[in-house]
């Protein structure tokens, strides 16, 4: 699944070229850097690969999704409904922001369900941001069209599923942003790193600006005479990330085509099991293939397998007890822990989380599994794991 996988002399070459200018902050330092700019460099390929017109990198995900919602205009009593299944970071960019995540059910997509999604819009619900968990995509079509009847904002979570397609068109360059992680798991990696894209200018513009220090970059090569038109933080990503970045994005369509295969394989594989369904997946050649993701008939039975599984010195993630990905672990947010006090409005909004209770999700995520995939398999390997996930899942049936 992660990139850092497949490193190899590509990536040492981009990052050489770096070390060699001994310049590593993106910004500035423009007659030593003699022409090297990765991070220009990615974004505009980000931009050639996802066919947007803006891409804006920074240092994570988790501020790439804080600087889209600052740039959308999301803050203090604004509403985003969110998915009770996806990792924590995206809650707390909501958090960081000010504005109060709406968290609803998921259905077997492991997505936000359209319907769920439609029960909790208020009058303060300002955008909907589904999280394409695990490779693979939330019902967008649905999604869209809430938005559209509601006029709301669509803020892609596309962090764990780079490379990923929804009816031909790459994952977060659909909604009004889109975000993106690279950090040392994901499918391409900086190690550290994420990202923005978005065919707005004016909502690019604003990332630009917000994710160094409010800076509008027009001051040319002196820094010092930049403008800053609001206020930002420091979410810049470095020359060397952006450089291990930019090698790892020429590869991704053979990181693609290795995942696929390797899928293939094991769910033929399991597919000889008795009462293993799978993930459903709203456009499955749009599928980037990190995970295979199957259920099983009930709680127990998911997690004997997911024994099972460990025992035969295979990799397992059964959500339902995952501390980092699922609402029924996420304490933190139930008890409202935080350094710095929230406003007393979001502490009240937040507090109902402490007693709610998701059944619709615990039915889906009770149930289920996902199988992480190598990039780095031999043909042999592969056929090995495939035969010892379908051993110990069907010795628990």
């Amino acid at each position: 699944m992660p990139g850092f996988e497949l490193f190899g002399a590509e990536e040492k070459k981009e990052v050489n070229d770096v070390l060699e200018t001994g310049i590593y902050m993106r910004y500035g330092f423009d007659g030593p850097r003699k022409g090297i700019w990765k991070a220009k460099e990615l974004e505009q390929a980000l931009c050639e690969r996802f066919n947007v017109k803006f891409a804006q990198l920074t240092s994570s995900g988790t501020t790439a999704l804080t600087t889209a919602m600052a740039a959308l205009g999301l803050g203090a009593g604004d509403e985003i409904i969110m998915p009770t299944f996806t990792f924590v970071a995206s809650f707390e960019a909501v958090l960081s922001v000010g504005a109060t995540p709406v968290l609803v059910d998921v259905d077997d997509t492991l997505t936000l369900a359209p319907e769920a999604v439609k029960a909790a819009i208020t009058p303060k619900t300002k955008a909907i941001m589904p999280v394409h968990m695990c490779g693979s995509m939330a019902d967008l079509d649905a999604l869209m069209a809430i938005c559209k009847e509601h006029n709301l904002l669509l803020l892609e979570d596309a962090c764990q599923s780079t490379g990923a397609t929804y009816k031909g068109r790459a994952l977060g360059s659909i909604g009004h942003a889109g975000t993106f992680s690279f950090d040392f798991v994901k499918t391409i990696t900086c190690a550290e790193g994420g990202a923005i894209i978005t065919n707005d200018e004016d909502v690019y513009t604003k990332c630009d600006a917000y994710s160094d220090h409010g800076h509008d970059h027009l001051g040319g090569a002196d820094r010092g005479a930049d403008g800053h038109p609001f206020l930002g933080y420091n979410f810049r990503i470095s020359e060397l990330h952006a450089a291990v970045g930019l090698a790892q994005i020429r590869k991704l369509d053979k990181f693609l085509a290795i995942l696929r295969n390797n899928k293939e394989v094991l769910k033929n594989a399991l597919s000889e099991v008795p009462d293993v369904t799978f993930r459903r997946i709203p456009d499955p050649e749009g599928d980037s293939c990190t995970h295979l993701t199957f259920f099983l008939p009930d709680l127990d039975t998911a997690r004997a397998a997911t024994k099972a599984i460990k025992t035969a010195g295979l990799p397992a993630f059964h959500w339902f007890d995952n501390n980092w990905h699922y609402f029924r672990k996420w304490d933190h947010l139930k008890a409202v822990s935080t350094l710095t006090p929230y406003a007393a409005p979001l502490a009240e909004a937040l507090a109902k989380y402490k007693t709610k209770e998701f059944p619709a999700s615990d039915a889906v995520i009770g149930r289920c599994i996902s199988f992480p995939i190598s990039l780095a398999w031999t043909d042999e390997e592969l056929r090995d794991r495939a035969a010892k996930l379908a051993a110990a899942v069907k010795s628990v049936l």
